[in-house]
């Protein structure tokens, strides 16, 4: 191959990359826009495992191309030939010591963050619960501390810790994903999974089931409706007096009713019905998120026994 041929053809994969590079800018890349402090840390982790891969593959792209050019087969090509080559102390020290460092940086590195959400410091306020179940292909979302729900849209205060507890009804399992927030969970028939998230700055946020779960997962999608505290209160109390009660036959519906739903939102639901699904599809008390109930249990067997 001349070098004027060579030459071309690096130029057309040079601008073909450059391309993918610009046009790529035409689109946001969430995932690398956090918007909270667990997205933040996260974000974190992706930029230091890229650095860690690069100073493998950058090199190792490097000497690929050099060892294609320098020992192609081409009349005159004057190339070292030892056919009987086996062994080099310092190259295996290279190739074998950097992983190991490189791995054992990045195991530290992700032991460290991972226990730290996991299990986030105390504080004196309680974070607020918000209870999501995954359907067919539709997201529910129960609100305890205000009585109210809503479908395929979540609103939650700025700055304030959220403790998602998500669990799926009579679906296969999901996950459960807000990118500028949080990371993925699991949401499983049975189980009730917690995730940490909150958001820093207002605005909306794009969620959405990020398992495959047959014809309508591409399309089951929320919206996270980030707002200041005041707002979220003003929001609330607007659910409770203008939108209509959940009845049991309204949440048994959403869950029979394959396909999409469209945005609502209810100023009551049945009391303890995200609880109750979880331990009809065999769930236990492993995530102690059903502690009240089990002890409301005990009373009024308690009660019984004492009549």
């Amino acid at each position: 191959m001349s070098k004027q041929k060579l030459l071309r053809r690096s130029g057309f994969f040079i601008m073909a990359a450059l391309a993918m590079v610009l046009l790529s800018g035409c689109e946001q890349y969430i995932v690398l826009d956090p918007k909270g402090p667990v997205a933040e840390v996260e974000y974190r982790m992706i930029v230091i495992s890229t650095i860690l891969c690069a100073i493998v593959v950058i090199p190792v792209l490097a000497i690929f191309a050099y060892v294609v050019y320098r020992f192609r087969d081409k009349p005159g090509n004057n190339a070292p030939y030892a056919p009987h080559w086996d062994d080099n102390k310092v190259l295996e020290i290279i190739w074998w010591g950097v992983p190991i460092v490189i791995i054992g940086i990045l195991g530290y590195f992700t032991a460290r963050d991972t226990f730290a959400l996991a299990n986030p410091p105390k504080t004196e306020e309680p974070p607020m619960v918000i209870q999501a179940t995954s359907m067919d292909w539709k997201w529910v979302f129960h609100y305890p501390g205000q009585d109210i729900a809503t479908v395929n849209e979540v609103h939650m205060p700025v700055g304030k810790r959220v403790e998602f507890q998500v669990t799926a009804d009579n679906a296969p399992m999901n996950s459960f994903w807000v990118p500028q927030l949080a990371g993925q969970t699991y949401t499983m028939p049975g189980m009730a999974m917690k995730l940490g998230i909150q958001a820093n700055h207002a605005g909306e946020y794009f969620g959405s089931g990020a398992n495959f779960t047959g014809a309508g997962f591409a399309h089951m999608q929320f919206k996270v409706i980030a707002e200041d505290q005041a707002k979220f209160d003003q929001w609330a109390a607007n659910v409770k007096h203008t939108a209509p009660a959940m009845t049991r036959a309204d949440y048994d519906k959403l869950v029979t009713t394959k396909g999409l739903a469209d945005k609502k939102e209810y100023s009551s639901y049945p009391k303890g019905i995200f609880e109750e699904r979880v331990m009809e599809n065999g769930g236990d008390n492993h995530t102690g998120h059903f502690e009240h109930k089990e002890a409301t249990k005990g009373e009024k067997s308690q009660e019984s026994t004492n009549k």
